[in-house]
Formats: C-alpha cells, structure tokens, sequence
C-alpha cells in the first residue's frame, strides 16, 4: 500500500519531545504519547525521505512478529542437556503486549486494514540429525507446559512433516533423521507498512514529521537539549529545541549518544553485521510453501544469523525468501557511511570493544566465511531446507545492517550482546535504542519501559489509560491462562488472524 509523503518542512522551533528517526521504535513511541499526553507538542526527523525504509523496512529484517515460537537461539541447549523456556516465555509475553497495541490501533483508526501489516502464519523449527532431534524434543517438552506455547506441536515423522511445509519434505532423504516442532498461530508482520501509516497518523495528529532532514549533533542547553538538523535537500542547518529526545535511529543511535555527552553511553560500542538473502522469483513455488521455518544457528554465528525459510506477505504480495547470509560492513546503517565503525571509537569504549575481538575469533572467522561463500554454497545452503530448489529461481538481495552491542562487563573489559539495550540518562531526558532481535516485535513493551524510566512523575496517571491500550497490562500471561484466551479471542479478532 502507498503511504503518501508527509511534508518536509520543520516550522517550529521548541518541542516537548523530539523523535530522532522514523522507524517502528519512534513511530511507538509517539504513538503512545499522544495517547497519554495529547498535548505535549512532538517532532519528529528522519534522514531519509520515508518511514521505515532502514531496519524497519520489510526486506530489511526477519518481518517474523518475533514470538519465540520457532527462533531456537532463545532456548539454547544447557551443559546439562536441558532447555529452560524462561527468555522464550519472556519474549512471547512481550509480543502479547505488541499484538495488543496492534488491536488497539485498529480499533483506533490508525491502520485501516490488518492485512496491510500483519498476517497468520504457521511457525515451525526444523532440524537434522539425531543431537538435534533430541534437543528439539527436549526444547519441546519445556515449551509445552506454559500457557503461550500450549499449541505446540512436534514430530519426526517425514510424513508429517510433509504435511505441514511440503517443500521442506520433497527430496529429502528419508534415513536422514529429521524432526520439526510448530505452532499454527504465528503471525508474519511487515513493519515498514505499519511504521508508515503510524507515522501517517501521527503526522495527521499534529505531529510535525520532517523527512529529509537529518541530526547531526545533540548538545544540552537550558531548556533540556539542542539538536543540530541539516535539511537534506537545502544543505541548511538549524537548532530545535526539546525537553526530551529519543534517538531511534537504528544503528545510527550510537553516534548520537555519545555526542549527547551522556556518561551513560561511555564504554558501549557497536559491532555490525550485514546479511543477504535468497529471495524465490517463481511464483508456483511461493504458492507451495506457507510457514517460517527456522534452523539452527552455525557454530559462531549471531542470533540474526539463524537460518530460515520464511513465508513474507510485503505489499500485499506473498513471497518466499531464504537466509540471511551474513557479511561485514563498517557501516552503521544500510544507507550510511563506511566511517561509521571507526568514527564510533572512542577512549572510553576502545578496550571493550579489543576485547569483544579477541574474545570473539569464532564469529570472525564465521564473518570470513561468510563473505568468502560463492553462490554455489549459498544454494547449498538453502537446500538443506528446500531439497529441491534450483538455483534460477532465487536472487540475491541485500539485507539490513544490524549493529550488535558491545559494553563492559563486571566479570570482562567487554562483551557483545545479542539483542536490545535502552540506553538512558540519569535524568530521564534522553533516551536511545541499541543493538536489534527481537527489536521490532518487542518495541510496545520496550517504548512503555522507557516512559517510566523518563516520566517517572507522570506514569502512575498514565496506567489508566496504559490498562485501556493493553488489558493485560502488568499482568504475566504465562501465569493467567483464562485472562491470556480473553486477550487473544480479542486481539485475533480485531486483527482477522482466527
């Protein structure tokens, strides 16, 4: 669906809150502000001439409404030969939260149609061999027993598998040991169409939305902040000023917090990945498979890195796509510059980031690897999921860069962290977003986290409001069964996934 540019012109000069970046992290943000505090007055500045056209874009991320219903990284295997559920428990609870907010949209005119972002989609894991396939069984058995993933299914059983993904099974040896679990009810979500029509109606809210405008610096002044703005089209700089900022600006964040001076950024870093993808060109074959189906990660390899065979609905088109192949890049952003990485050098984050290095030789050499593969490994890769596939009927694009945290360490000078960190200032002034998965998915419970960290005066009078957005607002629905089928009945409804 084409989302009509809002005007690029910044008219006003002092806000209550300032947005750096349109992306779906913003576009929450703002959202949610408006609907606790319609008065406070809001900008927003994105570098690029639409929202959500970096991480947030469809083509740029995973798109999975990341539930852990199938992303094996949140169950890892245990010394023990256990599996604890608790960071897949936790990330599913945050999706519930997420899925409420979408119904809240929808039952507020902000989005028009459910299709335009979020569809059903089974979500199904697959594996090879018989290590795996015990650790899959063992993943399942923890699962089972809490209330979010009571629907999970499982077998090794060709046939069946067969049944539930067909390409997955067609070819396939049938002595190679095989195993599969899934849960019918995961959904695929493109965010770059619901980042757009938030930001649509935002804008239509009395929010000034400035695309084509990019930061370039943050500095404190009396008022709260100052941001340095270029308008990208007339080269021109200005100040505007706010009495709180968010800067979410993808892997863009990091630069500017630390030129906000905060002492809260000192020894974070940033590590980017880049990656690729398979993505099917014949549409007889897209038709053939419905589901995301993901694997097990390579030995050194990131979380983002996980591969997957995944159904995407983009455009009201459905498609079928394969990956990521992971790569390197010093750049920040998809559409940034090379200098990113060693301009985000600085004395206080110089060892953390050594040590990130040296602690991590096996994801360097995974990196190499990975940029080194030719087209002919990467088919291969993609056949150990779809036997049969042939090379002319998938090309290669380019995929999202990602910029993994690295920080200090009470136990190490550094580490790198796979996932999200809020970064924010003693006084809840400003705030920023670091790293990515599960990102998106999670941003409702993420943006809601950080108003009570910057508006801890005000929060207690927004919960209210915060219980009407999310009916199971501070409760765990893991642990309320009858209030969690209450939830879903409602939100499967309004957003026409039953």
């Amino acid at each position: 669906m084409e989302i009509p540019l809002v005007p690029s012109e910044s008219t006003q000069q002092s806000f209550d809150v300032v947005l750096v970046g349109a992306g779906i992290m913003s576009a929450t943000l703002g959202t949610l502000i408006k609907q606790l505090e319609p008065g406070w007055s809001i900008g927003l500045f994105e570098n690029l001439d639409q929202a959500g056209l970096e991480s947030s874009d469809p083509w740029n991320n995973a798109g999975t409404g990341h539930s852990a219903l199938c992303e094996l990284n949140y169950t890892a295997l245990e010394a023990d030969g256990s599996v604890d559920p608790a960071k897949a428990v936790k990330i599913n609870e945050q999706y519930q939260v997420t899925r409420q907010f979408f119904s809240h949209l929808m039952k507020n005119k902000v989005v028009e149609d459910p299709a335009s972002f979020i569809n059903p989609l089974p979500h199904m894991s697959f594996v090879l061999g018989e290590d795996s396939q015990k650790f899959l069984k063992t993943r399942y058995e923890a699962l089972k027993p809490n209330t979010l993933f009571n629907e999970i299914e499982h077998t090794e059983d060709l046939d069946t598998i067969a049944s539930w993904t067909p390409l997955v099974a067609k070819g396939r040896d049938e002595s190679e040991p095989v195993a599969a679990s899934r849960v019918t009810s995961g959904t695929d979500v493109d965010f770059g169409s619901l980042t757009k029509q938030m930001t649509q109606s935002l804008a239509a809210d009395g929010v000034e939305v400035n695309f084509g405008h990019r930061v370039t610096d943050i500095g404190r002044n009396r008022g709260g902040w100052g941001i340095t703005v270029r308008n990208n089209a007339t080269k021109a700089k200005h100040t505007v000023n706010a009495k709180f900022v968010f800067v979410g600006a993808g892997g863009g964040a990091l630069g500017l917090l630390q030129k906000s001076g905060i002492k809260e950024i000192k020894g974070f870093g940033g590590f980017p990945v880049s990656g690729q993808f398979l993505r099917c060109t014949e549409d007889s074959i897209i038709e053939q498979h419905h589901a995301k189906v993901y694997g097990q990660a390579s030995v050194g390899a990131p979380p983002m890195s996980v591969p997957h065979l995944d159904t995407r609905y983009v455009d009201g088109k459905r498609s079928l796509m394969f990956g990521p192949y992971a790569g390197f890049s010093t750049n920040f952003l998809k559409t940034s510059s090379l200098m990113d990485l060693p301009l985000s050098i600085r004395p206080h984050n110089i060892l953390p980031m050594l040590a990130v290095g040296k602690d991590n030789l096996d994801l360097t050499m995974y990196l190499v690897k990975e940029v080194l593969k030719s087209r002919g490994s990467k088919i291969d890769a993609l056949h150990e999921y779809l036997p049969s596939a042939l090379d002319e009927n998938w090309e290669l694009i380019t995929a999202g860069q990602r910029v993994q945290v690295i920080k200090k360490d009470p136990k190490k000078v550094g580490v790198l962290q796979f996932g999200t960190e809020v970064i924010t200032s003693d006084d809840g002034t400003i705030s920023g977003l670091l790293g990515a998965s599960p990102g998106a998915s999670t941003a409702t419970p993420i943006m809601i986290g950080l108003l009570g960290r910057c508006f801890p005066k005000q929060f207690a009078s927004w919960e209210p409001k915060l219980k009407e957005i999310i009916p199971s607002y501070g409760v765990k629905l893991n642990e309320n069964a009858s209030l969690y089928t209450e939830v879903r009945a409602e939100t499967d409804k309004v957003l026409k996934l039953a």
